[in-house]
């Protein structure tokens, strides 16, 4: 197995909206995953630099929004990061020092609007690219912009074989975030550049979002790694929205986990991982995409051309 690379979903959760705290987070569990499991590649999830505010309302109805939840967004926007800035700066030097390509769940800040964002940082050449989630879910909607067709990449990266062989394994990573991996056409734009490695960040804990990821490593006919943060109510600010104001406790979960990595035919590598943060890791031998493709390529034989045909616009 000379193609074979080591790959890493780290289950974790924002500090509290702490930048500083949540940066020092990422490089522990950068440097655990590592030395302890020699990973080359790390999925962190949605969010998790600047927050994911689960139970939120930020004082909108329809129709009015209330101050309080103007001031609720202002520190909301504090909390997040410019690309590039100081925070992308420390993010990329975690990569340079570990060794480890990573992507991970940002809030990006670019003007005045929000954008939940995954960025990919490589060990030599810093940050490469970007994916700004294109059709935020439900409320959502009300605090971080729409992505377009400028950010749909789908990057070449060569990573030195894990199994000792000296050989260099090509790849293809791509990224998509949370419920835009129930957009069909996305999936199929992903599939048809060829993706290997299909990264998804996610808060989704549901255990309906494990036979999402199953469908899609078999529909894609790619690895499939999904990172979903695992929070608590210690994990927010103490006045931080929560399901039940009259039965506040620390150790309240908010966000469930289900971090997953699952091969190209459907078989769960690793996980899902439950009550608790951690660290997954699986060994992903990129020849199985071609052994799957032996019978399923839905870009391909599997495509029909003839009746069915793909457009996107501005790509």
């Amino acid at each position: 197995m000379s193609n074979t690379i080591r790959a890493s979903v780290v289950q974790t959760c924002t500090a509290a909206y702490s930048l500083h705290g949540t940066l020092d987070k990422l490089e522990r569990l950068t440097r655990q995953a590592k030395e302890k499991d020699r990973t080359q590649l790390a999925v962190f999830p949605e969010a998790f630099i600047g927050g994911y505010p689960k139970m939120s309302t930020f004082g909108a109805v329809v129709g009015d929004r209330s101050a309080e939840g103007r001031d609720e967004f202002l520190k909301y926007f504090r909390a997040a990061i410019d690309l590039p800035s100081p925070a992308l700066s420390r993010i990329e030097a975690v990569s340079k020092e570990t060794g480890v390509f990573l992507i991970v769940g940002v809030i990006e800040r670019d003007g005045g609007t929000l954008y939940c964002t995954a960025i990919f940082v490589d060990p030599e050449e810093g940050l490469v690219a970007k994916h700004r989630k294109l059709m935020p879910t439900a409320s959502e909607r009300l605090i971080w912009g729409q992505g377009g067709p400028d950010t749909l990449p789908v990057l070449d990266k060569r990573f030195s074989s894990s199994n000792g062989a000296n050989t260099e394994v090509a790849t293809k990573i791509s990224a998509t975030i949370c419920w835009e991996n129930y957009m069909p056409l996305l999936r199929t734009f992903y599939y048809s550049k060829g993706t290997q490695i299909y990264c998804a960040p996610t808060v989704d804990a549901r255990p309906a979002w494990q036979h999402t990821m199953v469908h899609i490593a078999l529909e894609g006919r790619c690895f499939v790694l999904s990172a979903c943060q695992y929070a608590q109510e210690k994990d927010y600010p103490p006045d931080h929205a929560v399901a039940d104001s009259n039965a506040r406790d620390g150790e309240n979960v908010m966000i469930a986990g289900g971090s997953v990595i699952i091969s190209p035919l459907g078989q769960v590598l690793a996980g899902p991982l439950r009550d608790g943060e951690g660290i997954l890791t699986a060994d992903l031998d990129l020849d199985d995409v071609v052994r799957g493709s032996f019978d399923l390529d839905v870009v391909g034989h599997y495509a029909r051309r003839d009746i069915f045909k793909l457009e996107v616009a501005g790509v």
